[in-house]
Order: C-alpha cells, then sequence, then structure tokens
C-alpha cells in the first residue's frame, strides 16, 4: 500500500490582518486644521468615496461642509433614524451621493462593503476598528488615511498590529494653510516607538558599556 502525500496546511487569507495587509493603502500626514481641505482635494478628484469619522458630531459637521462646497454628502451614525441611515446607504451605492460619511459603529451595522475609496477622516483608537474599515473594500479599492502629528501613536499601533507599514506619501496640489505646523514644530511626525524588547536591548547594551570602562579604569 503506497504512502500518501501529505497535505499542506493552506494559508488562510481571509483573517482581518491578512486582507488589510494586501489592501492598497497610504497615508497623508498633515495638521489637523488642514482635514477638511485635503479631504476636499482628494474627493474633487476622486470623484465618490466613503468617510469615517471617530464621532457623530465630527460626521455631521463635515457633512454640512462639504454639501457647503457644492459636494453632496450624508452623515450615518446612531444619532439618525435606521431608515435615514439605510437610505443614505443606497443613495451613495447608486451613485446619487457623492460622499458617505460613518462612524465605525455605523458602518458595521450597515454592513457596507464594496467599496473602492475609504477615507480614514480620523484614525481609531483601537486597531480592530481600522482593520474592519480595510475590509469593506473592493477589489483593486483603496484605503487613505489623514494623519495629524497627534495620531501618529494610533498610526503606529494600527502598523504593529497589522506587521505591516503603510506607506506614506505626499497630496499632489495640496497647499497647506498658514497655521500648519512645520516639521521641526509638529510633535511626533514621521516618528515611531521603538518597541520595548529593542529598549531593554539597548538598556543592557549600555550597562554593560559602562561596567567593561568601570573596570577599566578602576
Amino acid at each position: 500500500m503506497s504512502e500518501q502525500t501529505p497535505i499542506k496546511p493552506q494559508k488562510i487569507f481571509n483573517d482581518p490582518i491578512s486582507v488589510a495587509k494586501r489592501a492598497k493603502q497610504k497615508v497623508y500626514r498633515t495638521a489637523q486644521v488642514d482635514k477638511r481641505s485635503m479631504l476636499e482635494l482628494i474627493i474633487t478628484s476622486r470623484g465618490k468615496a466613503l468617510v469615517v469619522s471617530k464621532s457623530k458630531r465630527g460626521a455631521d459637521s463635515l457633512s454640512t461642509e462639504l454639501n457647503a462646497k457644492g459636494i453632496t454628502a450624508s452623515a450615518v451614525h446612531a444619532n439618525k433614524s435606521a431608515q435615514a441611515c439605510v437610505s443614505a446607504a443606497k443613495a451613495f451605492d447608486k451613485g446619487d451621493v457623492a460622499v458617505l460619511i460613518a462612524t465605525d459603529t455605523m458602518m458595521q451595522s450597515l454592513n457596507l462593503g464594496n467599496i473602492a475609496l475609504l477615507i480614514s477622516y480620523d484614525l481609531p483608537i483601537e486597531p480592530e476598528f481600522y482593520l474592519a474599515r480595510v475590509g469593506t473594500l473592493g477589489e483593486g479599492g483603496e484605503a487613505i488615511s489623514l494623519v495629524s502629528p497627534d495620531e501618529e501613536s494610533l498610526l503606529y499601533l494600527i502598523e504593529r498590529t497589522m506587521r505591516h507599514d503603510i506607506p506614506a506619501e505626499e497630496l499632489e496640489g495640496f497647499v497647506p494653510s498658514a497655521e500648519t505646523p512645520s516639521e521641526e514644530t509638529a510633535p511626533g511626525r514621521s516618528q515611531k516607538k521603538k518597541p520595548r524588547h529593542k529598549k531593554v536591548k539597548e538598556k543592557t547594551a549600555e550597562k554593560k558599556k559602562k561596567s567593561a570602562a568601570d573596570r577599566k579604569n578602576a
């Protein structure tokens, strides 16, 4: 009786981390004060997007401002009726609304998917929420994150969870306002915290060097 060929375990590609790592992603770093003008420029050039806000008030404010600029937008969150949220999602799906602005909770409640462009206006506190956002992308979809200096630590947590660095780019045609902090004054800009184990190794190495120097001078 011949031996059976061992079956190789298949790789799992449907877990949230694997899906997120394979998705097309990028980061635009900007001051908080410039996020709205950057968002407007992206939508004007791309035409349609799902935007995720960290708060209900933020979603409403973005919707009001975009509509005032002539960009059709609808905000969906827990303070809206279920019927209104479903209607807004359908209008977005049909193309009647260019921008759907949602909180993380509502985005998952509506089971949104097959999104071509996802814009994280705010980074979530929990990396799992970011993974859920990226999971809404359709084939060939793209996730863009607008990251202010005070969100660098949140970006670090997301990248550490995915074990994957998100490329940072500059938005062509975007001009920062005069209030935007420079690279020198923007805290945490393009800096990442070192993992704890590396810090421990560095401290241990420093102690060894100091001990050796003390023995030499004794």
